[in-house]
C-alpha cells in the first residue's frame, strides 16, 4: 500500500474546516482558541484521562461520545477548567450550547475540550465573544491556526496529514491530525490533546476499536515527565465523505485505515517527545525478549520515567548503571546474569557484569540528539519500543514559573 503524506493537516480530509484565533485567555495573545468541523455529521470515537480528576470538557465528553455522530469540537488553551466543579461543569456546557447555536447543529453532536492551567474558572466572556468571531472563519485552509491555538507551552504545533488507497476498490481515503502537548506528559493516556479526522465511512465500533488500539501503541508509548494530567483526551472523527462502502468488519480495508491511523498517531506522539519542556534529546527505549508484552512496557516505563536515567542523558553521560538499577527496580522476575544494556549500539552492561571499556572510549557517545537505549533479558520474545525526553534546566525553569 501506497500512504501518501499531503497538506491540510487536520482539514486535509474532505468535509472538514477549522479556525483557530486569540480571545485573550493567555497573557500573551497568543491563540488560544480553535474549532474543528465537520460540514456532515461523522462517526465519532474518543479515548480520555484515566486520572480520577477529571476536567469537565473531559466528563462532559466522556458522556456525549455515546451519541453516534459528531459535529465540531470546540477547544481552547490557556485554562484547563479542571477541578472546577459544578460552576466549570455549566460553563462547558454553555460554551458547547452557544458554539452549536452559532454552527446551526445539534448541541449533542459538539464537544469541548481545554488545555491550561488547573483550578481555575474559564474567562466566559472572552470565550463567548472568541466564538462569535471564530465560526465565521471556519475554512479549509484554517488547519494551521487551529493547530497553533490548542499550544500551551509547546515550542512548535503539530500537524500531519496522510492520504491512502483501500484495498477493495481503490477509493482514495484521507486522514488527518493535530496534537499539542509538552509537559504533563505520561501514558495512560498520555498528557495531551489529540483530534485526528478523517473521510473514510466505517460503523462506530471498529472506530472506537482501532483508536484505542493505535493510541495504546503511540501516545499511551511516551513520557516526558511521568505526571498525568486531568484533560487527556484524543478524538476520532470519520464523515464518509470519501464515499467507499461502509467497513463493517476487520478485512483487509480496515487494516490499511489502521496501518494509517497508527503511523499517524506515531508521528504526533513523537513530535510531543521531540517538544517535551526544556527537551534536548529524543530517547528510544527498546526492551527485548521479554516474557510478556506487559514485562516489557513496564521496564520501558520504569527507565523512562527514571529522573537520574534522564538526567545522564541531558547530560551525555553513558551511566549504564542507572538503566539497571531502574529495571532492577521492577517487580519482575528475571535472570539478572542473562540481562544485556547497550547505549547507541554500544553494548556497556552484558549478562550481570559490566564490559570494561575505557571511559575516554566512550566521550560522545551520547552527543547526538537521539539516543537508543537497549535492553535485553534474554527470557522471552516479547519487544517494546518507549520513547521519551531527558530531563534538563530548563524544564525545571519552564514548570516553576507555569502559574504565575
Amino acid at each position: 500500500m501506497v500512504i501518501k503524506k499531503i497538506n491540510g493537516g487536520i482539514t486535509a480530509a474532505q468535509g472538514y474546516r477549522a479556525a483557530g484565533l486569540s480571545c485573550g485567555i493567555k497573557k500573551s495573545k497568543n491563540k488560544d482558541l480553535a474549532i474543528v468541523y465537520s460540514e456532515s455529521p461523522a462517526t465519532s470515537a474518543a479515548v480520555f484521562t484515566t486520572n480520577h480528576f477529571k476536567a469537565a470538557p473531559v466528563l462532559l465528553s466522556i458522556d456525549k461520545i455515546k451519541n453516534k455522530t459528531i459535529r465540531a469540537i470546540l477547544i481552547n488553551s490557556g485554562n484547563a477548567n479542571a477541578c472546577t466543579g459544578e460552576k466549570g461543569m455549566k460553563d462547558a456546557i454553555k460554551l458547547v450550547s452557544l458554539t452549536a447555536e452559532k454552527l446551526n447543529v445539534n448541541q449533542n453532536e459538539v464537544h469541548i475540550s481545554s488545555t491550561g492551567i488547573i483550578g481555575e474558572l474559564l474567562p466566559m466572556y472572552k470565550l463567548e465573544n472568541g466564538i462569535d468571531k471564530l465560526v465565521p472563519l471556519l475554512s479549509k485552509s484554517g488547519n494551521s491556526d487551529a493547530a497553533e491555538a490548542i499550544m500551551t507551552t509547546d515550542k512548535v504545533s503539530k500537524q500531519i496529514a496522510y492520504s491512502f488507497e483501500l484495498p477493495s476498490d481503490g477509493t482514495k481515503i484521507k486522514i488527518g491530525g493535530m496534537a499539542k502537548g509538552s509537559g504533563m506528559i505520561h501514558p495512560n493516556m498520555a498528557t495531551m490533546l489529540g483530534f485526528i479526522t478523517t473521510d473514510l465511512s466505517i460503523k462506530k465500533e471498529l472506530l472506537q476499536k482501532a483508536l484505542k488500539a493505535v493510541v495504546d501503541l503511540s501516545f499511551n508509548k511516551i513520557s516526558v515527565d511521568g505526571d498525568q494530567s486531568t484533560n487527556d483526551s484524543v478524538f476520532l472523527m470519520a464523515n464518509a465523505k470519501a464515499g467507499n462502502n461502509q467497513i463493517v468488519k476487520e478485512d483487509d480495508d480496515y487494516y490499511a485505515f489502521f496501518e494509517v491511523l497508527q503511523r499517524l498517531t506515531v508521528y504526533l506522539a513523537k513530535s510531543i517527545v521531540y517538544d517535551g519542556e526544556g527537551a534536548t534529546r529524543f530517547i528510544t527505549i527498546q526492551v527485548n525478549n521479554a516474557g510478556t508484552i506487559e514485562e516489557a512496557d513496564l521496564i520501558s516505563r520504569k527507565i523512562a520515567n527514571s529522573n537520574l536515567v534522564k538526567t545522564a542523558c541531558f547530560g551525555g553521560d553513558p551511566n549504564w548503571g542507572r538503566i539497571v538499577a531502574a529495571l532492577g527496580s521492577c517487580d519482575i522476575e528475571f535472570d539478572k546474569n542473562k540481562v544485556t544494556v547497550s547505549i547507541n549500539n554500544r553494548k556497556l552492561f552484558n549478562k550481570g557484569v559490566p564490559i570494561n571499556i575505557k571511559k575516554e572510549d566512550l566521550m560522545g557517545l551520547m552527543e547526538s540528539k537521539e539516543i537508543l537505549i537497549e535492553v535485553n533479558l534474554l527470557k522471552g520474545n516479547e519487544k517494546v519500543e518507549f520513547w521519551t525526553s531527558d530531563l534538563s534546566y530548563d524544564y525545571v525553569k519552564i514548570n516553576a514559573e507555569y502559574h504565575t
